[in-house]
């Protein structure tokens, strides 16, 4: 039997299908004992988090990593979220940018980052006598290049939102009915996905990036990516966004905005914002290995 449909605040309905793999979430997790969460403030890992904190209470931690590569709104607005659902939480520094494998930025630098990541979590399980590690991968990022997930199953993290089944969409639609103001946040993924592979990825890269993106935000915009390519950002803008990026007053902003960040050469790229639009460059082989 399927599950009933609830109900939103504002009354729209949350199909029997969400519904079931809510259920079946909350049952993974009620069989937990002494949970630690990868924690980044997205939508994703805060709603994991905020789901286990409901269930387990003060057995499970939220745990965020703290580097040159999380951008410091996007840290500020994770701690904010945890305080405001009192989510136990841990700030953890994690080194990657020290590691010559992660900075010459190969189709396996997520690898390394989530290795430093689970690495670091299993210390701190050590310390303070936690069984299990989980972080918020989704169904639909199963069917995306993300070479984090092998770094995952050798660290024996749990992926619970991608075990029930739960989908991005499900996630914001569980985030919006539970009251969770980030429930439409943009995705957010960590500063080196801005980096063109292969171009090494140092501190001033990632604070060049992040500047530039921040300049981006104050101009109005939401969703959108600034690709670094050198002396050149490329500027990936949602398409429903476009029709105001395209006026030249918009556009000198853009300019002057990103020049100021210290790029030499600005382009706005006619395809709008795609997320993980880099990867377009990975050879065909590479793609397929997914998350193996």
């Amino acid at each position: 039997m399927s599950a009933p449909a609830a109900n939103l605040p504002d009354g729209l309905p949350i199909g029997p299908e969400t519904c079931a793999r809510l259920r079946d979430l909350e049952a993974r997790l009620s069989g937990l004992d002494r949970i630690m969460v990868a924690y980044s403030g997205g939508v994703d890992s805060a709603f994991l988090a905020a789901i286990a904190h409901r269930i387990l209470g003060d057995r499970m931690l939220a745990v965020l990593a703290d580097s040159p590569s999380l951008a410091r709104r996007d840290m500020e607005q994770a701690i904010a979220f945890a305080e405001s659902q009192s989510i136990p939480l841990r700030v953890i520094q994690t080194e990657e940018l020290e590691k010559a494998e992660y900075q010459r930025n190969d189709a396996n630098r997520c690898f390394h980052c989530k290795t430093e990541l689970f690495t670091g979590m299993e210390a701190l399980r050590a310390e303070l006598g936690y069984v299990h590690l989980a972080y918020g991968m989704n169904a639909d990022d199963t069917r995306d290049y993300r070479p984090g997930q092998r770094a995952a199953k050798e660290h024996e993290v749990l992926a619970p939102l991608a075990d029930s089944g739960m989908t991005k969409a499900d996630v914001r639609v569980l985030a919006r009915a539970a009251g969770y103001t980030l429930w439409d946040r943009p995705a957010a993924p960590c500063l080196s996905s801005r980096v063109e592979y292969g171009r090494t990825v140092t501190r001033e890269v990632l604070t060049q990036v992040e500047r530039a993106e921040e300049s981006m935000r104050q101009l109005g915009f939401r969703e959108f990516r600034v690709r670094h390519h050198g002396e050149l950002a490329r500027v990936e803008i949602a398409r429903s966004e476009m029709p105001r990026a395209l006026t030249m007053d918009t556009l000198d902003a853009i300019t002057a905005a990103l020049r100021e960040a210290g790029y030499q050469y600005v382009t706005l790229d006619a395809a709008g914002f795609r997320s993980g639009s880099l990867n377009a460059l990975l050879p065909a082989d590479v793609l397929r290995r997914r998350g193996a």
